[in-house]
């Protein structure tokens, strides 16, 4: 290297080779081989003066022709030729050289017939090197290479930049380079703008410009975008003139798209499944491959797949699909749902067909990929079920996807598949938790005569949608309401079973009339029961099953429109908020009573009189509970929410909600329940109280005949009579004390009839000997429904009758 150095330093500017006769030893001989004539540079590499050794024979100091100097492992080159005669020279100092040498006749009168140039055989070898370096650059080398004047205009080029341009260099010489690549671009930021204005920057300051990439496409490729890493920089000769400035430009078209691809994968896999949303995940690959990939993106689904469900396995070119999403460079950044089409309701997506024939069908019908021209099909695969196609375009003027793209676009789609796969799997379970949430909660309250209603229910898990809270109107008797709302430990589906077996389990007790006390009790008894048999392996499952039973907590409230009087139990629940019609809110002093399943108290009841147009709330701890403030604090906010006498329920609900989870989210379940009490007219109600004679039942008959002819409800009056009759009779048969008879005119005609035993009558077929039991029977045949209630001093007969159309 340090050779070449120091060679490649005396000899940069100078392309003659060593044996060059200006260069070379040069010795003339006569016609007897002595030597008559010796150049300066001859006695640098051999030693001798001039007058030491001319007159003196050439064997002096050169050996004969073909012998050769030895070989040695210092000098291995000494013993090759190259195309020179190499020979053994002798230096003054005794040492011996290998040297080439080169002879040439003169011609002329003198005593000189002949001129030998000779000069080391390691500076032949390394002129020859340089000279094979040259000629490699400029024939065979991938680097395209090109020399402009100082006007940029073209005046040499190598084979590669020719072979480039598609045509021989003398049809573009002395051509600018923005004229051969007028619709180039660069592509590296950071420089000027043009081809000219950079080459022009580099001659006028001598600064290169190294790496810069440059777009375009070349004469030889015309329909194919490529990429170059160009390198510009100054040329001068040995004096320091500059002369020109030479260009270095290398394709890394197949490099980039390399890494676009590797880029494009990446931004796939960041994009790409982010969201357990069929059509999201669909929008997602659009985005992703418009515009670098493709200039169109389109992506259908069978309709299958946007229901949780697996498409059919056979018949894969009979599949309907739909248009979920589609993407086009000119619209790139913008929002682009699939149009919708006359007669189709908001969410659906539009059907698409497709002909036999068009690389849609062919890939459906193969279940492969599909290419043709400028359109790319792949089928999004999951398993053995085809899901849907990906169709990639490009426009007319762009090129056709080559083998790498085409694995790319697998790639992509195998990807999207498998997080379609996954959506359409949450799809499809958070359908079926939705669908037994709307089972296990009321969807719609029905109206009541004795309350106003609102409500909200906020469950925790906001992917399934479903929780352990839950709230209930049922209807009782006498138009009175039974109001609930309750909390089971933990969340999600297990918890949701819970509530479910919960409130189907109060309902029922509910319809038996039951007052809270005695309701909570009995739920209390089977919670504790169902806690020991899972603990016990006594299940289906064994002991190993989690119950979220225990520890459930639970309110139950009755109020009765016709008393305005509201009952209450509540098992370790948050007590209601009662706000009165001026306004004024207070917790009333219910007792807590322990949370279902424990066991080992009491439960105890309040009964507290509600005037007209007061509110009730029945909440659970997660809408007042939170990490970032006590319960206290939560309280009073809702307290201040619900003083607002004049906003409707609903607009309470919703300040409530804003209010304790301005989030929208919480990390408990929530349930709202809002209540505005109602209070029955007093001409819709009438009632008597009869002596236990069996003249009673008459007198019943007469006053409800004569009451339903007031209400204009004449056509009831012979099944009412038949009614009034048996009830009173039974209660004057079966029963102590004074009868009591009651009319109730609301969304029916309500017939209650209380005595104070506590021996229910019970239905059943007489036989044909019997003289009595059949009154219940008809009864019951007459009326829409019928029970009984237990109150402190007796029961209560109670009929529903619709009123007539």
């Amino acid at each position: 290297m340090t050779a070449w150095n120091a060679w490649n330093a005396e000899a940069s500017a100078d392309f003659r080779g060593p044996l060059d006769v200006t260069r070379a030893a040069t010795a003339l001989v006569d016609a007897r081989d002595t030597v008559v004539g010796w150049s300066p540079a001859a006695e640098r590499l051999l030693g001798y003066r001039p007058q030491e050794i001319i007159g003196r024979p050439l064997s002096t100091f050169l050996s004969s022709p073909g012998r050769r100097p030895r070989a040695s492992a210092a000098d291995p080159l000494a013993a090759e030729s190259r195309g020179n005669e190499i020979r053994a020279a002798r230096h003054r100092d005794g040492r011996e050289l290998a040297v080439a040498t080169a002879e040439c006749p003169l011609a002329g009168a003198g005593s000189a017939v002949r001129v030998v140039v000779a000069t080391e055989v390691r500076d032949l070898r390394l002129w020859e090197s340089r000279q094979a370096l040259l000629h490699g650059l400029a024939t065979q080398s991938p680097v395209g290479l090109a020399i402009y004047d100082t006007d940029l205009r073209l005046t040499w080029c190598n084979t590669a930049y020719e072979l480039e341009m598609g045509r021989p260099f003398e049809e573009f010489r002395g051509s600018r380079a923005d004229e051969m690549y007028s619709d180039g671009k660069f592509v590296s930021k950071g420089h000027p703008p043009t081809l000219d204005t950079v080459m022009q920057h580099v001659l006028d300051t001598g600064e290169p410009f190294l790496d810069l990439h440059f777009q375009g496409r070349p004469p030889s490729d015309p329909e194919t975008d490529h990429l170059w890493s160009c390198a510009y920089y100054r040329l001068q000769d040995a004096e320091g003139h500059v002369f020109g400035v030479c260009e270095d430009a290398f394709d890394i078209t197949d490099r980039y798209k390399a890494q676009r691809r590797l880029a494009l994968l990446v931004e796939a896999g960041r994009g790409i499944g982010t969201a357990l949303d069929v059509r999201v995940t669909a929008e997602k690959i659009t985005e992703v491959a418009v515009p670098e990939f493709a200039t169109t993106v389109t992506v259908d689904l069978a309709e299958a797949v946007l229901e949780g469900e697996v498409p059919a396995t056979s018949g894969a070119a009979a599949v309907s699909l739909v248009r979920v999403a589609r993407c086009s460079a000119e619209q790139a950044g913008r929002e682009q749902r699939p149009k919708r089409q006359p007669g189709q309701r908001p969410g659906q997506h539009p059907p698409v067909e497709y002909r036999p024939g068009s690389p849609q069908y062919r890939s459906l019908s193969s279940g492969g990929l599909v290419l043709d021209d400028t359109a790319l099909v792949v089928p999004l695969r999951a398993g053995n079920s085809l899901l849907g196609i990906v169709t990639f375009e490009r426009g007319t003027g762009s090129a056709s996807f080559d083998s790498g793209e085409v694995a790319l676009a697998d790639e992509l789609v195998a990807r999207t598949a498998v997080s379609l796969d996954n959506a359409r799997r949450f799809t499809r379970e958070r359908t079926a938790s939705l669908a037994l949430q709307r089972q296990l909660l009321p969807q719609q309250l029905p109206e009541q005569s004795a309350v106003e209603l609102a409500y909200r229910y906020l469950p925790t898990d906001d992917v399934t949608g479903v929780g352990g809270d839950w709230f209930d109107v049922i209807p009782l008797s006498g138009t009175r309401v039974g109001l609930v709302v309750g909390d089971v430990v933990g969340h999600g589906l297990q918890a949701a079973a819970t509530m479910g077996r919960l409130r189907t389990t109060v309902r029922a007790f509910a319809q038996m009339d039951m007052d809270p006390v005695e309701l909570l009790s009995r739920l209390d008894d089977l919670v504790g029961q169902s806690a020991e048999e899972q603990s016990g392996g006594r299940g289906p499952y064994g002991g190993g099953y989690a119950d979220v039973t225990t520890g459930a907590t639970c309110l139950y409230a009755v109020y009765d429109p016709v008393s305005r009087r509201c009952v209450m139990a509540r098992a370790g629940h948050l007590p209601p908020a009662v706000v009165d019609p001026d306004g004024r809110l207070s917790f009333p002093d219910l007792p807590a009573g322990p949370p279902l399943g424990l066991g080992g108290l009491p439960f105890e009841s309040l009964e507290i009189e509600l005037p007209v147009g007061s509110l009730l709330a029945l909440f659970t701890d997660g809408l007042v509970e939170a990490r970032d403030r006590d319960i206290d604090h939560g309280l009073d906010t809702l307290g201040q929410v619900l003083s607002d006498r004049h906003a409707s329920l609903e607009e309470l609900c919703d300040r409530a909600v804003a209010e304790l989870l301005p989030g929208g989210s919480t990390a408990d379940d929530t349930a709202l329940l809002l209540v505005r009490t109602r209070e029955l007219d007093t001409a819709q109600v009438t009632e008597w109280e009869l002596p236990a004679e069996p003249v009673a039942a008459g007198h019943a008959r007469e006053l409800a005949t004569r009451q339903l002819n007031h209400w204009g409800l004449g056509e009831l009056s012979f099944s009412t009579e038949l009614v009034v009759s048996e009830l009173v009779t039974n209660a004057v048969r079966y029963a102590d004390g004074p009868i009591q008879v009651r009319l109730i005119r609301d969304r029916t005609l309500l017939c209650e009839v209380a005595d104070r035993g506590h021996t229910s009558p019970h239905l059943r077929h007489s036989g044909e000997d019997d003289e009595g039991g059949r009154g219940l029977f008809i009864v019951a045949q007459l009326v829409q429904r019928w029970g009984t209630r237990y109150t402190r001093s007796g029961k209560t007969i109670w009929t529903e009758q619709a009123f007539p159309s």
